[in-house]
């Protein structure tokens, strides 16, 4: 693999390089050089960067569709400590310095918002908690992206990590006053689909009344369709309770009196060579080291999005020292998506959770690891299945913004905005087909550990052998045959944030600038999912005169960007999911009831049906804050220092609702209150003109997680004393940090930074059972019989608060321009930054109490290594640039389900290119290539095991579009 990247950079740096001939200047250089495009945006961004108090790093864009990236996520891994997650290839979330996009905030145009929409189930589905989602918006939006790394009293609680800012263009940032306008349009084609879909944006501009007044107005659309195509095991399991083995190997028919003749006879296991480290033969059932897949399955996801964003603004500078600006966000992003899998369903279930014990195995191989290697089996039930989501987010933004100067030395701002973001998904239907009781199901994982073999013994292309109800159609149904399913799970959710801020500053000095402030925030949160009252979600057979033929389809074409195992199957059938709903009206919402065999109860309903009853919630928080803050420029010891000081007062008012499991679904509602003082002080040192030393030290918090606040849950009051729900009464999360930066501005624009940071996290929430008083769990006396008193004891399943850990890094960061080469050489430049950080948290794995049964791993999310390098030349008339951005493997989830100790994904390296090329004043065309090594997402479960989770690929992108300024 790493020879496969070395290559693909060698290759794409040459292209670069030749193409550069045609762009070279004449030697004859003007005098005067104006900087523009790539070069003008670093400097820019350097610039703004220099010029704060606090520790921070810049992203601009120097014009509509200039941005550095097609993603704002993709933009913002450029910044040193930032890494992201992808969903269908595309930038979703960000994490900073090791804390995930839950400890982020993001405030655009000063206010802050929270977007979020859905993923397929393998990137994290929907998004019901606090973290942003990038990839609601067009990047054409943006004029800038500014990181706060260091906090201060004036910039709001809420993060651990960083505080983003996003700011979209408003008409006094165009370098030219007047008129302007830009339009833009790019084609871009996937590999992987070999579809070319649409993106453009406009802009248009003026300043009037003397340039005292200004508007603005944008707006980008664009489409993708994309592919995803890949392997995945649906984690992976062992022991006697999982997979529904008829009996250990060997051992005959007489330890499970439902295995039949299925389980007499198969010889025991093959062992591997000693050469590739196996020790024991297999035994599934009684030896726990062993481990296979739960459902392994090849799958196909189709992504279809439309995006659409709008920005307006007027500006008005009625006199000197005033401005006032009203901003308007409005985004919109509507997608589809398709899933269509083929999986052997037997190995994730077992007997007393409606598993089969048909299952056994004729032959297994194992390697010293513990991980399936190859294997036969007979009795497998197989399944094709498909879910299609229609998916909607649309997100507005309107925002007043005001700054007066009073006087020479005083001057007021306020600020007043609504963040809303909805996610509706208003269908999600899931249909499958049966093959039950398969012999000779083959897994085979010999060739490559993370695309297998496998092999069915029948043609899977044939609606007659995966069908409804598990047979071909006309046959009967076997007595142990399982049911196909319809599901149908519609959701969504909204996130409200209402904010008002004013403050003052009054020069008190040359050397002090004394701010206070008050912030108002009203947060309100809520999220819903329906599913069908019958949560069996069976169908039966076929109605009469009605042909397989007319409800299925077929997958083909299957994976040609992957290294697919020869004999793979690259067709299957797959149900069609309009022909089914519509031969049983699934979306009718009615009770069917009917003869036996009939098709079932299509109800929806969201309280009674227990698995979908702890998605409907609410949170509604209210902040009220106050600050008090100096601002400092001066001497000490003859060296110039400025800086801040000061400190932030913090109310948080919490209520929250849920259900709790008793008389169909009790609606309960809980509330907390917590106070926080948050001091911060940024120091910055002039050692030299050009060398800056900056410290910087804070209290920061950042609320809990949404979900872990939910009352709802379930409580047992008849026999076992237990409640299983979230905690609204939890303390946020609460951390000290400390920031060193040592920065030298080179001459000519050139830049080396190093970052230390440390963040000593005081508070942390898990997950964690113990024994506690009911009137301790914050939920209301009404819930219990009449005859308890509150003071019982109940084992609660809930989250609580927890010893954190500390978390220390470095960045190095440098910027280089190559004006000291000679002739066109000098146009090169180079921009690298690297990343490293450390944590330990102490993760409750079972407890009565809050420390015991502990394991001490890394922080969830946090990647101990990342960098970013991009290698650049601009002559102001031809650009390019080719990028390479590397993120370490990463837990996501400690300890992981099904007996594993982590969840994570590994390494990821991602090269993207592009090229721009300015005709003349008014026309530039551009080409951009994304994830040219066509970078897999590559989840794992199982540290030493390292056993493949999902494995998915979506592509190669290129765009080739054009801008013309009027």
């Amino acid at each position: 693999m790493q020879q496969k990247r070395a290559l693909t950079l060698t290759a794409l740096a040459g292209a670069l390089a030749a193409g550069l001939a045609h762009a070279q200047q004449t030697p004859d250089e003007p005098t005067t050089v104006v900087v523009t495009g790539l070069r003008a945006s670093l400097e820019s961004a350097l610039s703004a960067k220099r010029t704060e108090n606090g520790i921070v790093d810049v992203v601009k864009a120097e014009d509509i569709g200039k941005f550095p990236d097609t993603n704002l996520a993709e933009s913002l891994q450029r910044i040193p400590g930032v890494a992201i997650d992808r969903d269908a290839g595309e930038g979703r979330s960000i994490t900073v310095r090791g804390l995930g996009q839950d400890f982020t905030r993001v405030r655009i145009n000063g206010i802050e918002g929270l977007a979020t929409t859905g993923g397929s189930d393998n990137s994290g589905g929907i998004n019901r908690g606090r973290g942003f989602d990038f990839n609601v918006f067009a990047s054409e939006l943006f004029s800038s992206l500014t990181v706060r790394k260091s906090s201060s009293a004036e910039v709001e609680e809420g993060s651990l990590g960083a505080t983003v800012d996003l700011q979209t263009m408003r008409p006094f940032d165009m370098a030219k006053r007047g008129f302007n306008a830009t339009a833009m349009i790019k084609g871009r084609y996937n590999s992987l689909s070999e579809r070319t879909d649409p993106r453009g944006a406009v802009m248009l501009s003026d300043t009037f009344n003397n340039n005292t007044m200004g508007y603005l107005v944008s707006a980008a659309w664009g489409k993708r369709n994309v592919l995803e195509d890949g392997f995945s095991s649906g984690r992976w399991d062992h022991g006697p309770s999982v997979g529904g083995w008829c009996a250990p190997m060997g051992v005959g028919t007489s330890a499970s009196p439902n295995c039949g003749t299925t389980a007499a006879g198969f010889p025991v296991a093959t062992r591997l060579p000693a050469s590739q480290g196996a020790t024991d033969a297999y035994n599934d059932a009684s030896n726990p080291a062993n481990y296979h897949p739960r459902f392994p399955r090849y799958g196909r996801m189709v992504h279809e999005q439309d995006r659409l964003g709008i920005t307006a603004s007027f500006e008005w500078k009625p006199r000197r020292g005033t401005r006032i600006s009203v901003d308007m966000l409005y985004a919109d992003l509507d997608a589809t998506r398709e899933e269509h899998y083929l999986e052997g369903f037997s190995f994730s279930r077992n007997a007393t959770s409606g598993g089969k014990p048909q299952t056994s195995v004729v032959q297994a191989q194992y390697d010293a690891l513990g991980r399936l290697r190859y294997g036969v089996f007979n009795g497998v039930d197989i399944r094709s299945e498909s879910r299609y989501d229609e998916m909607s987010t649309k997100f507005t933004q309107p925002t007043l913004n005001l700054s007066h100067q009073i006087s020479e030395d005083w001057r007021v701002s306020a600020a007043i905005g609504r963040a809303k973001s909805t996610f509706d998904n208003p269908i999600q239907t899931t249909v499958t087909l049966d093959a039950p009781n398969v012999n000779g199901y083959t897994l085979d994982f010999r060739q490559n550990d993370r695309l297998p073999l496998i092999s069915y013994p029948f043609d899977v292309t044939r609606a007659g052998v995966l069908g409804i109800y598990g047979v071909p159609a006309g046959a009967t149904a076997a007595a142990n045959a399982l049911p196909s399913e319809i599901r149908i799970r519609p959701q969504g959710t909204s996130n409200v944030n209402d904010v008002l801020s004013a403050d003052v500053a009054w020069r008190a000095s040359d050397a002090w600038t004394v701010k206070g402030g008050i912030n108002l925030k009203k947060y309100k949160f809520r999220t819903w999912e329906s599913r069908r009252a019958n949560t069996a979600e069976t169908i039966y057979g076929l109605p009469a005169g009605t042909s397989l033929n007319g409800l299925t389809g077929l997958v083909t074409g299957f994976g040609p960007d992957q290294d697919l195992p020869a004999g793979t199957a690259t067709s299957w059938v797959k149900p069609d999911i309009g022909a089914i709903t519509a031969l049983y009206d699934a979306y009718c919402n009615c009770l069917k009831t009917g003869p036996a065999g009939g098709p079932g109860d299509f109800t929806l309903t969201s309280i009674e049906n227990t698995s979908a009853r702890g998605n409907n919630r609410a949170i509604e928080e209210e902040d009220r804050g106050v600050f008090l803050q100096g601002d400092f420029d001066s001497e000490l010891w003859g060296i110039p220092v400025r800086g801040n000081v000061g400190g932030r007062y913090v109310k948080t008012k919490l209520t929250a609702q849920g259900y709790v499991a008793t008389g169909g679904g009790t609606l309960v509602t809980a509330t907390n209150e917590y106070k926080d003082f948050l001091p911060a002080v940024n120091v910055t040192a002039s050692v030299t003109k050009d060398f800056l030393v900056r410290l910087a030290a804070a209290k920061v918090m950042s609320r809990p997680a949404l979900g872990n606040l939910n009352p709802g849950g379930t409580i047992s009051t008849v026999g076992a004393l237990g409640i299983s729900s979230g905690n609204p009464t939890l303390e946020p999360f609460r951390a000290k940090t400390f920031d060193a930066s040592f920065e030298y501005y080179f001459p000519n624009k050139a830049f080396l930074g190093l970052g230390l940071f440390q963040k000593n996290i005081a508070s942390y929430i898990q997950g964690v059972r113990q024994s506690m008083p009911y009137n301790q769990t914050g939920l209301p006396l009404s819930l219990l019989p009449a005859n308890f008193n509150g003071t019982e004891m109940f084992d609660v399943s809930s989250f609580l608060n927890t010893p954190g850990g500390k978390l220390r890094g470095f960045e190095l960061n440098y910027q280089q321009p190559f004006t000291f080469l000679p002739s066109w050489g000098r146009n090169f430049g180079l921009i690298a930054n690297y990343t490293k950080v450390a944590s330990k948290i102490d993760y409750i794995i079972s407890a009565n109490t809050a420390n015991s049964g502990t394991v001490r791993d890394e922080l969830v999310n946090l990647s101990p290594k990342s960098w970013n390098t991009t290698f650049y030349y601009d002559d102001n008339r031809f650009s390019a640039r080719l990028t390479g951005a590397y993120r370490s493997a990463y837990l996501q989830v400690v300890p992981a389900q099904n007996n594993n100790d982590v969840q994570g994904k590994n390494e990821t390296f991602n090269v993207d290119l592009s090229l721009s090329y300015k005709w003349n004043d008014n026309l530039e065309f551009t080409f951009e290539g994304v994830n040219l090594t066509n970078e897999a997402t590559d989840q794992f479960v199982g540290r030493a095991r390292n056993s493949v989770m999902v494995y998915n690929v979506t592509g190669r992108e290129y765009l080739l579009g054009a801008r013309y300024k009027f």
